[in-house]
């Protein structure tokens, strides 16, 4: 069997201050380090549950290059850098019987969740078919429109609670509890992978259990950008829309494949500054 295991940062047991979470920033090779390890904790369960499984494993955090390659465990592939196809989800494919989402935040908007965001600042929400969907909505649809089952996610108590509303089914890990934004009251680090291995295996050894989410298309898309010039710049994609206020672009997507890549591609021209 083939798993993939997706790992951001701002979920992180301990990670709670954009200075964990930022290369630019002076404690970011302490997150490197905790995401690596997470990682390692997630790849060992699955490995518990199924010896014999391929486990990919997707650096899905900011620029794609934060694990530690020389420390992941060296049964894993890693799909690292960007950009590529299926963002977040790379390595992801028909063949895939199950995705994890380690170390995933709450969406924008929602509170109070430890560095909530999705997938930028400059995304103030993504509503697919009315649904609002942060990172974790939108790869929980992409994998389904595959068929695969997203069977385990790890966060913060609210990353979880909003996970468990669109795959009830799925396990959580809640490795820390929110206070706010930047504030949580987390578990030691150790204590934090011991029960995500378990949980991991727990979740593969169930996987059979877990339906895919399925999203059938065609699918309407609302995207609101943090700023006016974002949205001049959006519309210059065919298809592209903008709608209601200032800061609100749509577009029809086919299928979720499409409307994840379209997003993909907003989130991208959103980063662009002004001359």
């Amino acid at each position: 069997m083939k798993v993939l295991v997706s790992v951001d940062m701002e979920g992180l047991s301990g990670v709670v201050h954009p200075s964990e979470t930022n290369p630019d920033r002076y404690d970011y090779e302490r997150g490197r380090a905790l995401m690596t390890a997470e990682a390692n904790a997630a790849i060992a369960g699955v490995l518990d549950a199924e010896p014999g499984a391929v486990v990919w494993v997707a650096d899905a955090h900011g620029t794609f290059r934060n694990l530690l390659p020389e420390d992941l465990d060296r049964r894993a592939h890693l799909v690292r850098g960007r950009p590529r196809p299926l963002g977040m989800l790379a390595g992801l494919d028909e063949g895939t019987d199950a995705v994890l989402l380690i170390g995933y935040h709450a969406r924008a908007g929602a509170g109070p969740a430890v560095l909530a965001h999705t997938m930028s600042d400059a995304i103030l929400d993504v509503r697919v078919a009315g649904r609002s969907l942060g990172e974790i909505g939108l790869n929980v649809a992409m994998a389904g429109h595959l068929d695969v089952p997203v069977v385990l996610l790890s966060g913060d108590d609210t990353a979880c609670a909003e996970f468990s509303e669109l795959v009830p089914s799925a396990v959580t890990v809640a490795v820390k509890q929110t206070v706010g934004q930047a504030a949580a009251v987390a578990l030691h680090p150790q204590e934090a992978r011991e029960r995500l291995r378990h949980a991991a295996a727990d979740a593969i050894a169930r996987r059979a259990s877990i339906s895919p989410v399925a999203m059938a298309g065609p699918l309407h898309v609302e995207v609101d950008l943090y700023g006016p010039y974002m949205v001049d710049l959006a519309v210059l994609v065919p298809g592209v829309a903008r709608v209601g206020g200032g800061r609100t672009v749509a577009f029809r997507a086919v299928d979720v494949a499409e409307a994840y890549r379209l997003v993909q591609l907003l989130v991208q021209l959103a980063s662009i500054k002004p001359d």
